[in-house]
C-alpha cells in the first residue's frame, strides 16, 4: 500500500514539472482501524521466598529498577538457628566420642601386638571408630543444609527490570513459594485486541501507527494469536522507543484493516477563502475553481496528499500551482 502510495506522489510530481497538471485517477489507500493497545511486559516475573519465616528486610519498592542476581529481601526463619546450634552441639558429642573410640583403638593394636587382646576386638574398636567418623559426616552434611536453608532467605531478583508490585511489608510471616515482588522484565510490547471482523485483513509484518504522548511512531504486527477471545483477535505490536513509565497504560493504535480507493492530490493544489476549500481544475479551455471537502492528509517522504471526499471526480484535471 505505502508503495502504491508513494507512486501515486511520484505521478504527481512528474505532472507538476510537465505540465503542472494532474489528472485524477482513483488510487488504493489502506483503510485503518483504531484500537488501544496496552503496554505489557515481555517477562512478568515474581521474586518468590525460598522458605518460610519472616520479612525482616525489604529493600525495594514499586516503581523501582533492579539487576538479574540483587537481594531484595530477607526472610529470616529462627527455627534454623536452633536445628544448627543442635547440630552443633551433636557434632561435639560425636567428635568427643570418636577421640575416645580412637583412643580405644591405640590400646587395642598394643594389646594385640602383646598377645593380651583378640584380633576381634580389634575389629570391633575400628568398627567403631569408622561408625563415629561416619556420624560426624552425616551431622556435618545436616548442617550444611541447615546452613543453605538460612542462605535461602535472601529473596533475589530473577531477571532485570521494575519492580511493579511488592505484595509483602517488613515483619510480615509469609510461606515458602509466595511471591515477594513482582518485576517486569525483557522490555515492553502493545498488545492490541481486534475485533474479528477484521481478522482475515490482519497480516504479520503489517506497519502500523501509534500515537503516544502527541507523537506519532511507526509500529510492526509482530504476532497474531490463534484464539479468539471474546469476540477479538490478540495481536502483539512492537514498537522502538515506547514510553513504558506506565505498564497497562492504553496507547492509541492505528491498524490496516484494507484497503479502499480515493482521489489524491497534493495539499499544495488547496486553497481556502470565505471558509471554503477549493481545487482549480480545467474544463475544457477554462479554468475554475470547483469547492471541496478535503479528508485525511497523508504525509509520504516529506511530501503531503490530501484524500478529497467531494467535489472532484476521476478524469477531472487539476492544475496544480
Amino acid at each position: 500500500m505505502r508503495p502504491l502510495l508513494i507512486a501515486v506522489l511520484v505521478t504527481a510530481a512528474s505532472a507538476v514539472t510537465a505540465a503542472e497538471t494532474l489528472l485524477l485517477a482513483p488510487q488504493d489507500i489502506p483503510q485503518w482501524k483504531a484500537v488501544y493497545g496496552r503496554v505489557e511486559a515481555r517477562d512478568l516475573v515474581p521474586a518468590r521466598a525460598r522458605i518460610g519465616g519472616t520479612v525482616v528486610e525489604l529493600s525495594v519498592t514499586e516503581g523501582d529498577s533492579v539487576a538479574a542476581g540483587t537481594q531484595i529481601a530477607l526472610v529470616r526463619d529462627d527455627k534454623i538457628s536452633f536445628q544448627i546450634a543442635a547440630i552443633d552441639a551433636q557434632l561435639r558429642a560425636l567428635e568427643a566420642q570418636l577421640d575416645r573410640a580412637q583412643a580405644e583403638l591405640t590400646r587395642g593394636r598394643s594389646l594385640v601386638e602383646r598377645g593380651v587382646s583378640t584380633a576381634q576386638r580389634l575389629e570391633q574398636l575400628e568398627t567403631d571408630v569408622s561408625v563415629t567418623q561416619n556420624q560426624i559426616a552425616a551431622a556435618q552434611a545436616q548442617r550444611d543444609v541447615a546452613l543453605q536453608q538460612a542462605e535461602e532467605g535472601e529473596v533475589l531478583a530473577p531477571v532485570d527490570g521494575r519492580v511493579l508490585t511488592v505484595p509483602v511489608t517488613r515483619d510480615a510471616v509469609i510461606m515458602g513459594g509466595e511471591p515477594v515482588a513482582t518485576i517486569a522484565g525483557g522490555g515492553f510490547f502493545l498488545r492490541l485486541a481486534i475485533p474479528e471482523r477484521h481478522a482475515p485483513d490482519l497480516r504479520e509484518g503489517a506497519e502500523l501507527q501509534i500515537t503516544s504522548n502527541g507523537t506519532v511512531m511507526p509500529g510492526r504486527l509482530a504476532k497474531l494469536y490463534p484464539q479468539i477471545e471474546n469476540g477479538r483477535v490478540i495481536a502483539d505490536v512492537e514498537v522502538e522507543g515506547l514510553d513504558a513509565s506506565f505498564v497497562d497504560a492504553r496507547v492509541l493504535v492505528r491498524v490496516p484493516v484494507g484497503v479502499r480507493q480515493a482521489l489524491l492530490v497534493p495539499q499544495a493544489a488547496l486553497s481556502s477563502h470565505s471558509g471554503l476549500d477549493f481545487v482549480r481544475i480545467r474544463q475544457g479551455d477554462t479554468e475554475v475553481e470547483r469547492a471541496v471537502v478535503p479528508g485525511e492528509v497523508l504525509e509520504l517522504d516529506g511530501a503531503a496528499l490530501v484524500e478529497i471526499l467531494t467535489g472532484l471526480h476521476a478524469g477531472d484535471t487539476v492544475l496544480l500551482p
